[in-house]
């Protein structure tokens, strides 16, 4: 296994288990408001949420994908000259912008609240979260600054678990003792203000590279190359945004805050079957972007359709646990009150593995520097969402906004594949991949009629049934000798790096070898 492939793993591995710990954390979050606010109350935080994360987006300038590619690109071109330009100029254009918008959002509040969204309870929420603008768009930038260095440990440390541990601690107290739902919200705000401020100190002992802060905006030759690669990238970041925070938006306009309360019940356990994707997309970008420095695209080909093979391994059978089993999910995790959602969790479930199928096919163009096509292919299917949204939202409500984000998910997924082919014949869908996947869904599939027959399925059940597909999944990897170098290499890691005996998965897989 080639020595890029192996540092994507062990680093994304490491960056999943703390992004999984972050996830964790998160939902236990939103559990907390959701259980104990109403499903109104659950929407106002959702939606200002969303305006927060589009707004620091905005402020990024598309920095944060930018500057880890570039200080990347610069270290495989060893041109050490410009990475603290980089880093300089990310700090000073991310911190000038998300300031202006923090004013922006504070003084404008209550024409957003009232004027677009039509409610009241949104105005307080808006010109809290208004003064988190700064510190979350910092936060991003200056992870992506360790991670142009390859590493990901402030991220996960900061960004992932403290961010969320620190909203958890604070929302304990306010749901313990009572305290008024508009708590929540300073609770929110600490919790990208105190991760900002500590990362900030981190990163003057820490970065590879120290920076000299300097308050005079310049913008020479270096600054122009990183803005002018970041530019297209804001127009993607803010698109994707308004792909992942579109319906969430016009449901509260077209709709309610209930509506949008429930739709966001669905959506993050969707999400989750994605967590693998955004761990691997940390440290990809800045591999594959020395690999391209140094002119290794059969390298590139090879890791995209391995780490393809490997993400639909690991989330297959998630994903099947939401699509067949959504009601038994949510109401146990959320409720009888939120089972409205469980068609809308099934549409989301879907399109989400779509997006694992498909691999990281945005990643790969950020890499190799296409992010001008990224732009306009985002803009495309965002401005299909949207026409979907307008139409599908007021008949079929939040069934209507599922639907409008897999048709746009897919859109783009499968105009990135074509691009990327075109120019690197760089695919996702290997043969061993379709082989175990489509024997995995047979022999699911067969079980899942079994069960159905006999057996009522409860909460108590879904883990175990997990544990028997990811069975099934390896079983359907035998019989089709669905086997590849890298499979059997990853595996000898695992056993050496664990200090795990697996002789006996040895001898299973050397007898259908």
């Amino acid at each position: 296994m080639n020595d890029s492939l192996i540092k994507v793993t062990k680093i994304a591995g490491m960056a999943f288990v703390g992004s999984l710990a972050g996830l964790f954390i998160a939902f236990l979050c939103r559990l907390l408001i959701a259980r104990n606010g109403t499903e109104a109350d659950y929407g106002v935080f959702s939606l200002a949420y969303g305006l927060l994360s589009i707004l620091s987006v905005i402020a990024t300038l598309g920095m944060m994908d930018g500057v880890a590619r570039n200080i990347a690109y610069a270290r495989g071109s060893n041109d050490t000259t410009k990475i603290n330009k980089f880093i300089l100029t990310s700090i000073q254009y991310g911190l000038l912008v998300s300031t202006l918008l923090c004013i922006i959002l504070f003084f404008s509040a209550n024409l957003i609240a009232t004027g677009i969204f039509h409610d009241a309870a949104l105005v307080f929420p808006l010109k809290v979260l208004a003064f988190a603008v700064p510190f979350s768009t910092m936060l991003g930038i200056m992870v992506s600054v360790f991670q142009g260095f390859d590493n990901i440990k402030p991220r996960v440390y900061f960004n992932d678990i403290l961010r969320n541990s620190i909203f958890l601690i604070f929302l304990l107290p306010i749901f313990f003792l009572e305290l008024s739902f508009t708590w929540v919200f300073y609770a929110l705000f600490a919790s990208f203000a105190v991760p900002c401020m500590i990362i900030i100190v981190y990163a003057t002992k820490r970065l590879p590279s120290p920076v000299k802060l300097i308050t005079k905006l310049s913008f020479d030759p270096i600054t122009k190359e990183l803005l002018f690669f970041s530019l297209p990238l804001l127009g993607v970041a803010i698109l994707s945004s308004v792909l992942a925070w579109s319906d969430t938006l016009m449901l509260g306009f077209y709709k309610s805050s209930v509506a949008v309360g429930l739709y966001n019940v669905a959506y993050p356990l969707a999400a989750f079957i994605s967590s693998p994707v955004f761990a691997l997309r940390l440290i990809y970008i800045p591999v594959v972007s020395k690999l391209y420095a140094q002119n290794e695209m059969p390298e590139i080909k090879r890791n995209f359709s391995i780490l393809t093979k490997w993400l639909c391994a690991a989330t297959l059978p998630p994903f099947l646990i939401l699509f067949l089993f959504p009601e038994t999910v949510i109401s146990f995790l959320f409720g009888d009150a939120y089972t409205p959602a469980i068609n809308t969790l099934r549409i989301l479930s879907a399109g989400f593995i779509i997006n694992n199928i498909l691999g990281l096919n945005g990643e790969t163009l950020v890499a190799i520097g296409k992010t001008k096509f990224i732009m306009w292919a985002t803009l495309a299917t965002s401005t299909l969402n949207v026409v979907i949204n307008v139409v599908l939202i007021p008949p079929l409500g939040i069934e209507g906004a599922a639907i409008a984000l897999i048709t746009a998910m897919t859109s783009i997924n499968i105009i990135r594949c074509l691009k990327l082919y075109s120019i690197s014949k760089v695919q996702p869908l290997s043969k061993n991949l379709l082989k175990s996947m489509f024997t995995s869904i047979l022999l699911i599939s067969i079980l899942q009629y079994i069960l159905g027959n006999f057996v009522t399925v409860v909460w108590w059940m879904l883990p175990l049934l997990l544990i028997l597909y990811y069975a099934l999944y390896g079983i359907a990897i035998l019989i089709t000798k669905s086997f590849d170098q890298e499979d059997i290499t990853m595996l000898m890691m695992v056993e050496k790096n664990l200090g795990i005996n697996l002789s006996i998965i040895k001898r299973i897989i050397r007898g259908f070898l």
